[in-house]
């Protein structure tokens, strides 16, 4: 897969680009190239980002950086084996604990939500700052629902991190997680002011607290660039253009003679507009004494004149 012109390695890190320099400049050029790919993809195209990591793991296997990168490419494309392999082995080369909590989620992917909660009491866990304590508190609480330990599950997430008003990176996932734990332990009416406040933390979007709040209230969300719903309304708005447009639906009437008006007019009923084909039975009455009084008019006047 070919890297963009673009991308020349000097996009990562002062501390990644120093491990680099342990290789020869082309193979440190090549293998940072990759791991900027990596990083720009992991989000949103995981399964790319797992193929560069590959790359990068062929040239350098020996940088710590590369073996992390690689670890997190193969995390987020659910290789968990591949994944805890590469942790363990960026952790042996810094000494490092960081990747600690990770470490545990890949043993939970594997399905031994034991070791997680195992590896959540090691003393390595005091080694981490404190986002990385809640994000192993994070993972200890799912591994204790993958063993239907739910009401646990809620205790593990009780903290003073979550008790506190503060906001900080983790705090809007601390709190959605533990509003899903309400919920498996039966306390949905709990859950309701924890996915509020989830919200309330989540200015990047991080989690789904707003759609999960919506859902309880029990309102819904369209789509507005659905285009089935594009559609839909566009049908609806031009079913009253056609009417507009003079169509004649099937229940308007057109009176052609006389006795069609007179029918359906009463006589209390405003006179009909002069353009109207129809006649009024009056009207043609007062046109046939109009032109009664003429044709006397007219013998008259030549009576007079004999």
């Amino acid at each position: 897969m070919p890297i963009p012109e673009d991308v020349t390695g000097f996009e990562l890190d002062a501390d990644v680009r120093q491990e680099l320099k342990s290789l020869p400049k082309t193979l440190a050029d090549d293998v940072a190239r990759n791991l900027v790919m990596v990083a720009r993809l992991l989000d949103g195209e995981p399964e790319e980002a797992y193929q560069f990591s590959r790359v990068a793991l062929r040239l350098a296997s020996r940088v710590a950086a590369v073996r992390e990168a690689a670890g997190f490419a193969s995390y987020m494309t659910q290789r968990y084996s591949e994944a805890l392999t590469e942790f363990r082995a960026a952790r042996r080369m810094t000494g490092r604990a960081d990747l600690w909590p990770v470490m545990a989620d890949c043993e939970r992917g594997l399905g031994r939500p034991e070791r997680a909660l195992a590896m959540a009491g090691e003393p390595e866990v005091k080694q981490l700052d404190k986002a990385g304590q809640v994000e192993m508190r994070l993972v200890a609480a799912g591994a204790r629902a993958d063993m239907e330990q739910f009401d646990a599950a809620v205790v593990t997430l009780q903290s003073p991190e979550l008790a506190s008003s503060a906001v900080h990176p983790w705090t809007a996932r601390l709190r959605y997680a533990y509003a899903e734990a309400l919920i498996a332990a039966g306390r949905g009416d709990e859950a309701r002011e924890w996915f509020a406040k989830a919200a309330d933390a989540d200015t990047d979007g991080t989690t789904n607290a707003s759609e999960r709040l919506a859902e309880i209230d029990g309102v819904e969300f369209t789509d507005a660039l659905d285009p089935e719903l594009a559609e839909d309304e566009s049908e609806q708005a031009e079913a009253p253009a056609k009417k507009r447009g003079g169509d004649v639906s099937e229940d308007s009437v057109i009176f052609e003679d006389e006795e069609d008006v007179e029918e359906f007019y009463d006589d209390d009923d405003l006179e009909i507009d002069e353009d109207f084909d129809g006649v009024v039975r009056e009207r043609a009455q007062d046109a046939e004494s109009e032109s009664v009084k003429s044709e006397s008019v007219k013998a008259d006047d030549a009576d007079a004149k004999s």
